[in-house]
């Protein structure tokens, strides 16, 4: 690695001003575990770190009936596994969170860090599009919000801008009749995610006709993919084994795989039919008991 500036912020407001002032040449240094992956492969080559890790004021989980759920960007992956709160709303998060890396990755590894990572296979994404999330970008004279589903563009690229940070992940209440699934494949050996998806269902009121679906999948393709023709398909129709069966084939048929030394592009196809199947099916089953 090139030696480089260190900047330890003392608030989100030096941060911003600092961000502001090495916008082409700084990064934000969060948790680290994407970011000094990144400097070790010789992907990026910053000339100074701006340090936000001590900034309590972006280590939160707040929860307001009438306006949702709002998490710190410094907020670790493990804090979320372990929230009471996040187990009691939005239960999906705590279970998607066991299944990202290790405990010790858990602990230091923070939500905002891995959403602005942008990488394909990260695991947080597809459940937090699947329940609307919205993430506040702030800069030095002024903010933003953008749905999740909008922030990525491309491989490890988003639409933030170089002076914004991420300050803060946002979700609405918990929608009634709905519940959120979440399925994953890895490899034995290395633990490597071959194809996940989140899948997100709202039922009529003592039915088995869904009344809204969700499904995102990730990596088959550069961004998380909103599978919009499967979750079309299934809307205003009661959920029988033989439509879930063809919005599997369906949100396969969305995908655009690659091949890699862990899987082949058909084999992902193949997987996403087997996972949203099931994750469509579970989630309906938990929608009808909500």
């Amino acid at each position: 690695m090139k030696d480089f500036e260190y900047f330890p912020a003392g608030s989100l407001q030096e941060a911003c001003s600092l961000i502001s002032q090495y916008k082409d040449v700084g990064k934000i240094l969060a948790g680290g575990q994407s970011l000094i992956t990144l400097l070790r492969q010789k992907l990026i080559s910053p000339t100074c770190l701006i340090d936000i890790k001590g900034l309590k004021e972006l280590d939160y989980i707040k929860f307001d009936e009438s306006t949702g759920l709002k998490m710190g960007a410094l907020t670790t992956h493990r804090a979320i596994e372990k929230s009471e709160l996040i187990k009691q709303k939005y239960p999906v998060l705590s279970e998607m969170e066991k299944s990202v890396a290790s405990v010790q990755t858990r602990n230091w590894g923070t939500i905002g860090g891995n959403l602005c990572s942008a990488d394909p296979i990260g695991d947080p994404a597809p459940s937090l599009i699947a329940l609307g999330a919205k993430l506040r970008l702030v800069k030095a004279k002024g903010e933003r919000t953008v749905p999740l589903e909008n922030f990525f563009e491309d491989y490890f690229t988003t639409v933030i801008e170089p002076d914004e940070i991420l300050a803060e992940i946002q979700l609405p209440p918990p929608a009634a009749d709905t519940a959120v699934e979440y399925m994953k494949f890895s490899t034995i050996e290395a633990g490597i995610k071959i194809v996940s998806t989140s899948v997100a269902i709202t039922v009529e009121p003592g039915s088995d006709v869904c009344k809204d679906a969700k499904i995102i999948m990730s990596a088959v393709a550069p961004v998380p993919l909103i599978a919009k023709k499967a979750a079309e398909m299934l809307k205003g129709k009661k959920l029988t084994d033989a439509l879930i069966e063809e919005a599997g084939i369906t949100a396969a048929s969305e995908t655009d795989p690659t091949s890699d030394v862990h899987a082949s592009a058909e084999y992902r196809k193949e997987l996403v039919k087997v996972l949203v199947k099931r994750a469509v099916k579970e989630a309906f089953e938990k929608a009808k008991r909500a």
